[in-house]
C-alpha cells in the first residue's frame, strides 16, 4: 500500500519504533536511526530483568522490515549524515524527548524549515508543550497511570492492577499512524507537510474518554466496583466448573436476559418482579450476580458454550497467551503473520489492519547498523565521508556509557 514512501524513524523502545513498524509492514521504506549501542529495546530483557535470552520477539514485532543505520548524533559528521537521509523522506518519526531533539537539531521547527514537504511524526509521553513536556513517560506512566485509566481499573482497597508492557505504546501508534495518513494525503493537495503530533497521556485520555467526558459533563465519575457488584450482571465476568472464566456481553439487557435465562434452565427469572427490566436487574445486581455465579459453577465452559450459542447468548471466553495464538479465528482474521528471518520464516502477530485480504510474508529485523553503508550511499555521501562516519560509530559504541 505504501510503497514508494520513505520513512525515516527516529525512535527507541517502543511508540514510535511501532508506528513506523506498521507503515513498513504496509510497504513503505522504513530507515531506523540508531544509535551506536543501539535501540534499548534490543536488550529489552536484559535491561528489564537481567535474562540472558537471544531471541527478542517484542523488538521484533515493532521493527521488522527497516533497514537499520547506526550513527552518532552527537558528532557533527553524524549529525549532518542524519540531515541528508532525512531530506529524501516524506515522513520523520520520533518519539525521543523534545529536549533530545532541539539538542541535535532534529526538532520539528528545524527540519520542516528544512523541508517543507516533509511529515513530521512527534510522539511523546506528555506533549509538546507544557512544564512537564520532558519528563520520562513509558506507556505506564503516561497512558496508564497519569491518564486515569489505571484508577478507572482499580476497585477501592485494592492495589492498580498490573500492567501489560507495551499496551499504550501500540494504542498511540496507532494515532500517530493514522495523523501521518491525513497529513499525506492532505499534502497531495497543498504540496506541504504538517507537524503531526500524539502522546501517551493524549491517547489514554482518548481512550478513557467516556469516563473523562462524564467527569467534565457532571464532574463526577462512578468508581469501579467488584465484579460480584457489577451494575450490568448481563455485562460481567463468570467462572465454570473447570475454572474457565468467561465474559457474558449481553449489553442490550432486555434483549439477552430471556435467552440467559433459558440457558441456564431457568426461565423463572424472567417472571421474578426483581429481574422484570434492566431497571430491577441493577437494583438487584448483587442477588442475580450470586444466583448466575451458583448456576455456571455446575457446568464446565464447553457445556455453557453450546449452550448459550443455542439461545443466541452473546459471550466470549476469557483465553490465554496459548489459547489465544492457537484460536482458529484469530488465524482466520489474519491476527497472525509469517516473517522473513534467519532461519526461514516464523509465526509473529499481525498488525491490526489487512488490504484486500493481502497475506504477504513480512520483512526480517534488521541488525544493528545492517544497512548504514547503503542508506548512507543512497543519500549522496562520498566513500570517505561513509567511512568516517563508520569508524565514529565504532569508537562511541566502544566507549563506556556516561551514567
Amino acid at each position: 500500500m505504501l510503497e514508494g514512501l520513505r520513512v525515516v524513524e527516529l525512535g527507541l523502545w517502543v511508540a514510535g519504533p511501532a508506528a513506523a513498524g506498521l507503515l513498513a509492514d504496509w510497504g513503505a521504506d522504513v530507515v531506523k536511526l540508531e544509535a551506536p549501542s543501539g535501540d534499548p529495546m534490543r536488550a529489552f530483557f536484559q535491561l528489564a530483568t537481567g535474562s540472558k535470552v537471544a531471541r527478542n520477539p517484542p523488538f521484533e514485532l515493532d521493527n521488522r522490515g527497516k533497514r537499520s543505520v547506526a550513527i552518532d548524533l552527537h558528532t557533527p559528521a553524524g549529525r549532518e549524515a542524519a540531515l541528508r537521509i532525512i531530506d529524501g523522506a516524506d515522513v520523520f518519526v520520533s518519539n525521543l524527548r523534545p529536549e533530545a531533539l532541539e539538542r541535535v537539531g532534529l526538532d520539528p521547527a528545524t527540519l520542516r524549515a528544512r523541508s517543507p514537504r516533509l511529515v513530521y511524526a512527534s510522539i511523546t509521553g506528555y506533549g509538546l508543550e507544557g512544564a512537564e513536556r520532558d519528563r520520562p513517560g513509558y506507556d505506564v506512566g503516561a497512558f496508564w497511570a497519569r491518564s486515569g485509566v489505571a484508577d478507572m481499573l482499580t476497585v477501592e482497597g485494592s492495589p492498580p492492577p498490573m500492567i501489560r508492557g507495551g499496551f499504550g505504546d501500540h494504542v498511540t501508534a496507532l494515532a500517530a499512524v493514522g495523523g501521518i495518513l491525513a497529513a499525506l494525503l492532505e499534502r497531495e493537495r497543498s504540496g506541504r507537510g504538517r507537524l503531526v503530533e500524539t502522546s501517551l497521556l493524549r491517547t489514554g485520555m482518548y481512550c478513557l474518554g467516556w469516563d473523562l467526558n462524564i467527569q467534565l459533563e457532571f464532574g463526577k465519575v462512578k468508581p469501579p466496583v467488584a465484579r460480584g457488584e457489577s451494575e450490568t450482571p448481563l455485562m460481567n465476568s463468570y467462572r465454570a466448573s473447570d475454572g474457565k472464566w468467561f465474559w457474558l456481553i449481553g449489553l442490550e439487557a432486555d434483549r439477552h436476559f430471556p435467552g440467559l435465562a433459558r440457558a441456564i434452565e431457568r426461565e423463572d427469572l424472567t417472571r421474578d418482579p426483581r429481574f422484570s427490566d434492566a431497571r430491577s436487574r441493577r437494583h438487584n445486581r448483587v442477588v442475580l450476580i450470586a444466583l448466575l455465579d451458583a448456576a455456571f459453577a455446575g457446568r464446565p465452559l464447553s457445556i455453557w458454550a453450546a449452550r448459550f450459542d443455542a439461545q443466541d447468548v452473546w459471550w466470549a471466553p476469557v483465553q490465554s497467551p496459548a489459547e489465544v495464538v492457537a484460536d482458529p479465528q484469530a488465524h482466520a482474521a489474519g491476527a497472525i503473520a509469517a516473517a522473513t528471518s534467519a532461519d526461514g520464516t516464523r509465526s509473529v502477530i499481525a498488525g491490526p489492519v489487512s488490504f484486500s485480504r493481502e497475506r504477504k510474508v513480512l520483512g526480517a529485523v534488521p541488525a544493528l547498523g545492517e544497512h548504514t553503508r547503503e542508506v548512507l550511499a543512497e543519500a549522496g555521501l562520498a566513500d570517505t565521508e561513509i567511512r568516517s562516519i563508520e569508524a565514529a560509530s565504532a569508537t562511541a559504541n566502544a566507549a563506556p556509557r556516561k551514567p
